[in-house]
Order: structure tokens, then C-alpha cells, then sequence
């Protein structure tokens, strides 16, 4: 068994990070805070003192208060009283790390606001392990949360983010992932690449991959349980020449203004509006200034 190091922790409010499924990723340095931090709060208590007893870390008589999203305005007083006394509080979310997707912020916030330190200890993420897990590209990833429950504020979403060039996470309940899914692939393109992770670091855990049409169709006929994250690939480059773009506006130029033309074309080659426009307004200064 493992001796956790109780310790006097500084003044301030520390974050810490709890397993997403295996009890067993949870950190060292988390257990020694969580050992030794003169108050405790958690997103979900009973699931904190579970992996605390599951790790021998004794309570002892200290406050363990929950925080979340429908009591935080009445219990956020209270811990900041704490941190203004010179106590140290930890705050652990129900799983993951504190602050992503997680009602920790306006506390976190609320302490930096009042001049008390903030600690991160770093652990599982559940954005980072399915990114890892995908085989899609690392280098550059746009974490988007949970999108709208509507299926028409979910596609305007999803059209917000079709031209980032990263690629996108989600996070997704179960009843609602194939039908994200299919709204992605009618928005995004059914042959974009994607994958689906569920479970992770769990007994079942799960990874599918494939375009979001082959993820869309399985998830419809075989729905899954379990939390996801859901991870879309970046739009492929669109190579479309200069030669091109002035040929397109020069065919309806005659018909619409330089405005209308460049937003039809842009919409028709799949190009950003302004790099359209400028050329548009290129050909009509030179036309103008030919006539």
C-alpha cells in the first residue's frame, strides 16, 4: 500500500484530477494533496470518498462539501471564506480534470478573482485519451464541448466549425450520438473521417473509426451506452486555382453585383468569402477601368 505524503499545503485553491474509469490512473501528487488539503469539495462526493477509501486516504474529520452546477452560488461563499482564513482547498471533479466541462470554473475563477493561489495536478483527461486513441491528427485539436440538443442549432454548430483546420472533439450522451453524428455527416460530409470513444479506460471501452457516414449508420443500428467522445477529422485542403475563381465570377458578374458574386461563388467552390471578394473586386476595377 502506498504511504501518501501528508504534508502543510500552501494557501490556495488546488485542482485536481480523478480517473475517468481505472481507479488505479490517479496520481500520486493527488493523493498527497488530497491527504493532506484542509478542505475538501468535489463535483460528486460519494464518488470522491469511494476512490479516496479505494486508495486508504482516511477523511479525518474534515469538511468534504459538494460543488456543482445547482448548489455552487450557496457553497461557493463558503470555500472562498476558507481560502481568505489561509486554508488550503481541494476541488475534485467527478471525473477528468477540473475546469473541462466541469463547474469548477466559476469557482476557480471567483479565487483568482480574490487573489488566492491556484494549483493544478494534472491527471486523466477523457478529451486527451480519446484524442490519443482516434489515430486522427494531434497536432492541432479544437475541444467544442457538448453541442446544442436541437438538431438545428446542432447543424449551425456544426457549420461554425467545418473550415477549422484541427481536428474537432465532443463530448456526447449516448442518446444523442447517432444522431449527432448523422446531423455531422450531413454537414461536414459523409466521408470525413472520424471516431467514436466510449468507456474509456473502462472494462468496455470502445474505439470506432471511420467517415461519419459508416459511424452514423452503426450507431443508428447498433446505439451504445456510455459516455463519448467524439472526434472528427479536419476538412481536407481544397485546391482550386486563381484561373478558376475569376473564371467562376466572371460568369455571373454580369448578373449580380460584386458582392452577391463573390458570395455565390465562395458558397459553390467551398472558399472563404473575403479571398473571393477581393478578386471580385480586382476583375471589376479592371473591367471598369478596360471599358
Amino acid at each position: 500500500m502506498v504511504n501518501h505524503i501528508r504534508q502543510t499545503l500552501a494557501p490556495g485553491l488546488y485542482l485536481v484530477a480523478t480517473p475517468i474509469g481505472a481507479a488505479r490512473d490517479i496520481t500520486l501528487r493527488t493523493l498527497d494533496i488530497l491527504a493532506s488539503a484542509d478542505v475538501i469539495a468535489a463535483e460528486d462526493t460519494r464518488s470522491l470518498r469511494k476512490l479516496m477509501d479505494i486508495h486508504a486516504v482516511p477523511l479525518e474529520g474534515r469538511p468534504l462539501l459538494a460543488y456543482h452546477d445547482h448548489n455552487g452560488g450557496r457553497v461557493r461563499p463558503r470555500l472562498l471564506e476558507a481560502l481568505s482564513s489561509g486554508k488550503s482547498v481541494v476541488y475534485a471533479s467527478e471525473a477528468g480534470t477540473p475546469m473541462v466541462a466541469d463547474p469548477g470554473f466559476d469557482l476557480a475563477r471567483a479565487a483568482i478573482a480574490d487573489g488566492h493561489g491556484l494549483i493544478s495536478a494534472p491527471g486523466p483527461s477523457a478529451v486527451i485519451t480519446a484524442l490519443t486513441l482516434s489515430g486522427l491528427p494531434t497536432d492541432r485539436f479544437l475541444f467544442a464541448g457538448f453541442l446544442p440538443n436541437t438538431a438545428t442549432a446542432r447543424k449551425t454548430a456544426l457549420r461554425s466549425l467545418s473550415d477549422v483546420p484541427a481536428t474537432l472533439a465532443f463530448y456526447e450522451s449516448p442518446k444523442r450520438a447517432a444522431a449527432m453524428l448523422r446531423d455531422a455527416a450531413s454537414v461536414l460530409g459523409q466521408d470525413r473521417q472520424a471516431a467514436v470513444c466510449r468507456e474509456l479506460t473502462k472494462k468496455f471501452e470502445e474505439v470506432l473509426r471511420g467517415t461519419l457516414g459508416e459511424l452514423a449508420a452503426e450507431m443508428a443500428e447498433t446505439p451504445r451506452k456510455g459516455e463519448m467522445v467524439v472526434l472528427i477529422d479536419r476538412a481536407g485542403e481544397r485546391t482550386v486555382n486563381l484561373s478558376d475563381i475569376e473564371e467562376a465570377l466572371r460568369a455571373v458578374m454580369n448578373d449580380m453585383s460584386v458582392r452577391d458574386a463573390a458570395d455565390a461563388v465562395s458558397h459553390d467552390l467551398g472558399l472563404k468569402r473575403r479571398q473571393v471578394y477581393q478578386i471580385a473586386l480586382k476583375l471589376s476595377s479592371e473591367d471598369e477601368g478596360g471599358g
